[in-house]
């Protein structure tokens, strides 16, 4: 039986899907796929029904084709429109970048800073004993499969089950330290979203203590995410991803930040993909003023307030206390 430590995280099942799908050119049935694909495979060992490992396939496939990835559906040879016994697979062909594109320096230099955090030798070994398991079912791998699986991980410890969580339709609690106060307390949630903003990862779901939908920071998460046995509809996750991101845009539009900010630094780099000019400076929205006050900071010279006062107050007191525990660190030595 897979264990929780083993159960493969629902974007690491997404790459070796992709891995799977491009490493032969007939395709895949889905029976193969979900007793050979790492991700598939333990939930499957751990008891999820057939149907239950078909449907999330097939969501799967649909987020993969949504990314642009062309997931390609074979019929039967004697009779294509009968899909009973489909092969998928993604055409390299496809896949491939335009022989006619060209990058400038500055984007090469970009792409080649990416590929250092990727490496042949960075397929996962699940990813490996995927394709060992379709080569024994005697289906031709064409060709060796770069590893697509990133060396570091930036992913917040919540995300994996919370996402199980979201697929299963599952209650979850957890500790939530919320900005300004100093002890966390206990949420208990229906977790319909996991959404990307400002290059930071939010919960969006249904907040049981308060009654009412809220959006959760992971890095405000205190504690372990308990996943319940209580169930909620699934019919409730639909377009909670959209609903999420506009109610956080609607926040960073009411919450904007007047700053200088020094040219061709770092921050300059950082905070103009997200910025407006302004009169004094550039202008950047934000949702939450603590995480963006340690972003500040973190660039130090290199940024100066100017408004709002609150925001300003926060970065000089992180600036003042790195300083104290500089020069302690000094006087100690």
């Amino acid at each position: 039986m897979a264990t929780e430590t083993t159960r493969a995280a629902p974007e690491e099942r997404l790459v070796n899907l992709v891995v799977a799908l491009m490493a032969t050119e007939q395709g895949l049935t889905k029976q193969a796929i979900l007793s050979s694909v790492a991700g598939y495979r333990e939930q499957g060992e751990a008891g999820a029904s057939k149907d239950a490992l078909e449907k999330m396939f097939e969501r799967d496939k649909e987020n993969l084709r949504s990314l642009g990835i062309p997931v390609e559906t074979i019929g039967d040879y004697a009779d294509p429109d009968d899909l009973r016994e489909a092969r998928y697979r993604i055409p390299t062909a496809e896949y491939e970048l335009p022989a006619d594109i060209d990058f400038t320096p500055a984007e090469l230099a970009v792409l080649n800073l990416a590929g250092g955090v990727w490496s042949e030798s960075s397929m996962s070994a699940d990813a490996r004993s995927g394709l060992r398991k379709i080569r024994a079912l005697g289906i031709e791998v064409d060709a060796p499969i770069i590893g697509y699986s990133p060396r570091i991980n930036l992913r917040e410890a919540s995300f994996a089950p919370l996402q199980r969580a979201i697929e299963q339709g599952r209650v979850v609690e957890f500790d939530y330290l919320k900005a300004g106060e100093d002890a966390a307390t206990r949420r208990r949630i229906e977790p319909y979203a996991l959404v990307e903003y400002e290059a930071r990862w939010h919960v969006y779901g249904f907040d049981l203590g308060a009654q009412d939908v809220r959006t959760f920071l992971l890095s405000r998460i205190a504690s372990d995410v308990t996943v319940t046995k209580t169930a909620f509809d699934l019919a409730r996750r639909e377009d909670a991803g959209d609903r999420a991101l506009a109610g956080l845009a609607e926040v960073a539009a009411r919450q904007r930040a007047l700053l200088e900010v020094a040219p061709g630094t770092e921050a300059a780099l950082r905070l103009s993909r997200r910025a407006e000019p302004a009169g004094q400076g550039i202008e950047v929205p934000y949702v939450d003023v603590h995480i963006f006050a340690d972003e500040l900071a973190s660039y130090g010279p290199e940024v100066r307030v100017v408004e709002p006062p609150e925001l300003r107050a926060q970065v000089v007191a992180r600036l003042e206390r790195a300083l104290a525990a500089h020069v302690e660190g000094e006087s100690a030595s």
